[in-house]
């Protein structure tokens, strides 16, 4: 497991870096998301879906504030649309995290990993509890997108992925999409308590599934 568990750390350092060099640049505020989708409801409805669909699936690449993103997708789209543009958004990001690990998993697992013995042992390993691990990634921020690319990397079964990354993200974008559509300014409460909720159950899953495989 540590070896799995340095290659996340390594993979995870880098989308956290962007995340730091984007919060020191002052690119992709909350303030200026909100301001985007304000300016794009003047406009249509779509644009608002178009730039919650760009920006999840961007995530992939720098980091987004992708709960505070869904969540506003279903304040300014409403439930149904909010919810379509995210799963959109994330499903894209998903597949092409998988699909770009799969071309180039063996040279970063390589650049990652120097020894043979380690990167068979770290595939093993993912191979063993990938599919808990991407069902319970959205606990918190980055890891989605980590557990997609170490799919890919693995050589994980599409289908395998795809169906671990559908169950974990539908009912999220649910939730989280609904809690922002029942939500306002004044009243921020649904999307806050949903939001915790939402984290501490998945937290619990980590526990519950770390628990079980020490045993």
């Amino acid at each position: 497991m540590k070896h799995l568990i340095k290659v996340i750390v390594i993979i995870a350092s880098f989308f956290a870096l962007t995340f730091v060099l984007i919060k020191m640049t002052g690119i992709l505020s909350i303030e200026q998301i909100k301001n985007w989708f304000l300016q794009a409801k003047e406009l249509s409805p779509y644009y608002v879906g178009s730039i919650v669909v760009l920006l999840l699936f961007s995530d992939l690449f720098i980091a987004i504030p992708t709960l505070t993103v869904i969540t506003l997708s279903g304040y300014f789209l409403g439930f149904q649309y909010g919810a379509i543009a995210s799963f959109i958004g994330l499903i894209l990001a998903g597949v092409t995290g998988y699909g770009l690990s799969n071309v180039l998993g063996e040279k970063i697992f390589g650049m990652l990993l120097k020894k043979e013995k380690a990167r068979q042992e770290a595939k093993t390993t993912f191979r063993q509890h990938g599919f808990v691990m991407i069902l319970l990634s959205r606990a918190m921020p980055i890891l989605p997108e980590v557990t997609a690319c170490l799919a890919g990397m693995t050589k994980m079964k599409f289908s395998k992925f795809i169906l671990a990354w559908s169950i974990s993200t539908v009912p999220y974008v649910l939730i989280i999409s609904y809690a922002g559509s029942v939500s306002s300014i004044e009243n921020p409460k649904p999307a806050i308590y949903t939001a915790i909720g939402v984290l501490v159950t998945l937290w619990i899953g980590w526990f519950l599934f770390n628990t079980n495989r020490k045993k």
